[in-house]
């Protein structure tokens, strides 16, 4: 978290809140958030005086385009950014903090301390790390199905890694591939180079379909998650696999379960997404709450 929709919902509330403010100076209080240049006072000082044009996306990073710099912000786990004014308490893990000349900040808080910020020329960025390796963005007109199709059958690879590989296919997370693999009926240990033409289209629709839901929804509000207003998205109640463990699938009925694929948690119908033949059984992650509710359906099957 937060993935591309999460994303993209921040970049649509900051462009909103802070195009067109201009930078007085900034405050760096955790300085290992810094990357490009590493050093708080060359940074700030590349910023002051700076004013925000826009802010932009690609995969899982904002650009916060300025005149004559870019920005290239990554929130982690759990990087957040709001707007305050500056006579507003700063709250705890706030680690960065642009003041405006208007008497309003942009602050970046991030709990887990794993966001990072890079400063470029603008152009630049697209051009080196962490930018210049990154895959099709499925919500553009390049994520063509001829292209996607190019980048399945070059790899052998189980699906779900693939997906989550950010040099495949940008914005991907565990969340989303879960929803899209669902929703197009393919199991994630399906080697990507073995999906039929028929497989490849549904996968490619559903991944359009799942992200521009969760976009229009402002994403997932999964653990702490917000948008830059303190807002929380509402696709978490839509999710069809993630998070629904021993829940009925809504497609067939049948319990959703949970394993391991690639290193990461993994929600899949039985039914609904076939396991591949030549893959073995997957051990399948189970809880006491699991466990509780398919005796709750067998019991509730018994005494019809």
């Amino acid at each position: 978290m937060p993935e591309l929709p999460e994303v993209e919902t921040v970049r649509r509330t900051l462009n909103q809140l802070i195009t067109g403010k201009k930078i007085s100076h900034v405050t760096v209080n955790l300085p290992r958030i810094l990357q490009k240049p590493d050093d708080p006072l060359a940074f700030a000082a590349e910023l002051e005086g700076r004013t925000f044009q826009s802010v932009e996306r690609r995969g899982k990073f904002l650009r916060l385009v300025m005149d004559g710099l870019v920005l290239v912000s990554h929130l982690r786990m759990e990087g957040r950014y709001g707007l305050y004014n500056q006579d507003e308490p700063t709250e705890i893990h706030t680690h960065v903090i642009f003041h405006f000349t208007d008497g309003t900040e942009l602050r970046y808080k991030d709990v887990r301390q794993f966001g990072t910020m890079h400063l470029f020329l603008p152009g630049e960025e697209l051009q080196a790390p962490p930018l210049n390796k990154l895959g099709l963005e499925p919500l553009e007109d390049g994520f063509t199905l001829d292209s996607f199709r190019r980048e399945l059958g070059k790899r052998s690879t189980k699906i779900k890694p693939l997906l989550l590989n950010q040099e495949i296919v940008v914005g991907l997370g565990n969340i989303y591939v879960d929803e899209a693999l669902h929703t197009a009926g393919i199991h994630p240990e399906m080697p990507a180079n073995e999906l039929k033409r028929k497989e490849q289209e549904l996968l490619h629709q559903a991944i359009v379909k799942t992200l521009s839901a969760a976009v229009e929804a402002g994403g997932s509000s999964i653990k702490s998650y917000v948008n830059g207003q303190g807002e929380m998205g509402l696709f978490q109640h839509s999710l069809k696999a993630y998070g629904r463990t021993g829940e009925p699938c809504l497609n067939c009925g049948t319990p959703i379960e949970k394993s391991v694929v690639g290193g990461r948690g993994t929600h899949v119908c039985p039914i609904c997404q076939k396991r591949p033949r030549n893959v073995g059984p997957s051990q399948v992650v189970t809880s006491s709450k699991n466990r509780n509710h398919a005796v709750k359906r067998r019991l509730e099957g018994e005494s019809k």
